[in-house]
């Protein structure tokens, strides 16, 4: 576990470094299942028609949404010491909200290879928004579920082929790219019989995305676009509940500068790391505020 380049980290021991990248199954089971488990919870009551089910719509959407948390732990191999469960936990949560987990671990072991530099970090291929007006319309996640369906199309035709996706890992990608259509086909087709699937999965992922959105927008969101990680990412220090339904995330400095350092391990990460923070933000509407406050309503 070496640091990442640009960076000037407190020294660990070897015993501490060995801890702190330990992999383990209980956490990771444990923090799964409550996951999953609220998901089946809520859907259930949605689908019963429970006093307050809209309610319950808005957190099943976040709850939905933040299931890219998992699969992005997951493209590191970090949630769980067991392989098949990474990978199985990978696709599932990629599944639920449109992003393929073979292409997503390319795509962004290349975000961390080249965070936040223009040219070449994948994730600014699409612009931060510039405006307000710009920025609601990220927000709403509606180019997120476009861009996504032309992403999976181009893959299940053969023609995505960006430079940080391998020709080895290629065909796979595309072969998931196939199942998961075939699967949503199904999926829709199900509403011509029930919509139960619509109520309990399609309508609360659109509603629960733009939390997503605002939360990945204060990873990186007007960071100096540098190689130094203690400058380029930011560490927001929510409260737990957020850290629990996002695996740890918003830990995001210490998850970049050691990115296998297990989500169970970066809150003890985050104790030793805290004095060398540089970006940091106190929550997120403390972010967005911010965020907003720097730009116009309209560009001019």
């Amino acid at each position: 576990m070496s640091p990442a380049t640009g960076t000037t980290l407190p020294e660990l021991d070897a015993e501490t470094r060995a801890a702190l990248t330990a992999r383990r199954d209980a956490p990771g089971v444990i923090r799964a299942a409550f996951h999953f488990g609220a998901i089946g919870l809520c859907g259930a009551g949605i689908a019963a028609d429970v006093a307050l089910w809209p309610l319950l719509i808005v957190v099943q959407g976040v709850l939905i949404a933040f299931l890219f948390t998992l699969e992005h732990e997951a493209t590191h191999g970090t949630p769980f010491r067991n392989q098949r469960l990474n990978e199985w936990a990978g696709h599932l949560a990629g599944a639920a909200n449109l992003v393929p987990f073979l292409w997503f671990r390319y795509f962004h072991l290349a975000h961390h290879r080249h965070t936040n530099l223009p040219d070449k970090d994948p994730e600014l291929d699409a612009p931060k928004p510039a405006t307000r007006l710009g920025w609601a319309w990220h927000v709403s996640g509606l180019p997120f579920w476009w861009a996504n369906i032309r992403l999976l199309g181009r893959l299940a035709r053969g023609e995505e082929r960006p430079d940080y996706l391998p020709s080895r890992a290629r065909r796979r990608a595309e072969r998931e790219a196939r199942v998961l259509l075939g699967l949503y086909a199904v999926a829709l087709a199900s509403l011509l019989v029930s919509p139960v699937l619509f109520w309990v999965w399609i309508l609360p992922a659109l509603i629960g995305q733009p939390a997503l959105r605002v939360y990945l927008l204060a990873e990186h969101g007007d960071c100096p676009q540098v190689a130094s990680i203690l400058d380029n990412t930011r560490t927001t220090l929510t409260n737990q509940l957020v850290r629990l339904i996002a695996w740890n995330m918003p830990y995001h400095v210490e998850h970049h500068a050691y990115p296998n350092v297990p989500f169970h391990a970066l809150p003890r990460l985050h104790r030793r790391m805290r004095d060398a923070l540089r970006v940091t933000a106190p929550g997120y509407a403390a972010f967005t505020r911010r965020y907003l406050s720097r730009r116009p309503w309209r560009a001019s």
